[in-house]
């Protein structure tokens, strides 16, 4: 028993020591995300180590606890990667150079390869309701989910690459854009990096009628009082009525219209926000920023940009 025990200790331990190094060869040929490719704290793939704890803890789950209901499963996986060992060896003689002795290693390596995947599928075939079923249904998900990372990844590279020279042509100023429920201390820094960006800045604001008090009442007196004094380019507050109290539908909508209406301009949305000391302090708080800007990033397009304008509590 003791030495069954060292044995699985010994098997256990090359399984996180190589699994994390294997994900991160497959990462590097992107049929897998790259997050497998970083290197954690201890210089590990950290990421690979959770992922396979991770796996590890659901097939426990699966069957139970039960190690015993586990032996087809290692069975098919070791012969599983023998043979594919075995074959990937017979294209490594075949696709290399010519030398003595090639044909005699590809028969041996092709004798391997058969003689494993014939005794891989007589296992599949034998203990397929023991549990070997989660083989033949997780092999063809890994291929499928590799394949359409492989595809993602692929099309974000013919998308970035750009080899010509920096394009100045139609360089203009952004229309900024900024809601405001209120007047305080975030949306002046909102205004302020606001007059920075672009001479066009239109303040929205959705105010339903039941709301006590308006940003139309401190608009002159805080806002357009210290900017006509300074001399510059005035902003255009614009009130949308919200009558069930409805606030980022209209919000989107006008985006969405101010984007359309200006064929060849940015639109950028200053979204003030306020960042708490203590992640459970989010709660108390309403979270309609985050969710504006969501909604931006999934129907926005190329000509609208989403800039965090931070209060730091």
């Amino acid at each position: 028993m003791g030495s069954v025990l060292l044995a699985l200790a010994l098997s256990a331990n090359t399984a996180f020591a190589d699994f994390p190094r294997l994900t991160r060869a497959i990462a590097l040929h992107d049929y897998l995300p790259h997050v497998f490719i970083l290197r954690g704290r201890r210089l590990l793939y950290s990421h690979g180590i959770y992922a396979l704890t991770g796996f590890t803890a659901v097939i426990l789950i699966l069957f139970g606890g039960v190690t015993d209901r586990l032996i087809p499963l290692y069975a098919i996986g070791a012969f599983l990667a023998f043979t594919l060992s075995q074959a990937g060896m017979v294209v490594h003689w075949k696709k290399g150079e010519a030398h003595k002795g090639r044909v005699w290693h590809m028969v041996v390596n092709g004798t391997g390869a058969v003689a494993t995947g014939i005794t891989t599928l007589v296992v599949l075939v034998a203990k397929f309701r023991a549990g070997a079923w989660v083989t033949a249904l997780l092999v063809p998900m890994l291929i499928a989910i590799m394949w359409v990372v492989k595809r993602h990844y692929s099309r974000v590279k013919r998308e970035m690459a750009d080899m010509t020279p920096l394009n100045l042509v139609n360089l203009q100023e952004p229309i900024v854009v900024i809601p405001m429920a209120r007047w305080d201390r975030i949306t002046e820094k909102a205004m302020r990096f606001g007059l920075l960006l672009s001479k066009e800045i239109k303040v929205v604001h959705v105010h339903s009628d039941d709301e006590e008090g308006s940003l139309d009442e401190l608009w002159h007196e805080y806002v357009m009082d210290p900017i006509k004094k300074d001399g510059l380019q005035e902003p255009e507050l614009v009130t949308i009525p919200s009558s069930y109290r409805f606030v980022i539908t209209p919000l989107m909508d006008y985006i969405l219209k101010l984007e359309e209406d200006n064929p060849g301009r940015k639109v950028a949305v200053l979204l003030p926000e306020l960042v708490v000391r203590h992640w459970w302090e989010n709660a108390l708080h309403n979270q309609r920023v985050q969710l504006l800007k969501l909604l931006l990033l999934v129907k926005g397009n190329q000509r609208i940009v989403v800039v965090n304008i931070p209060w730091y509590l």
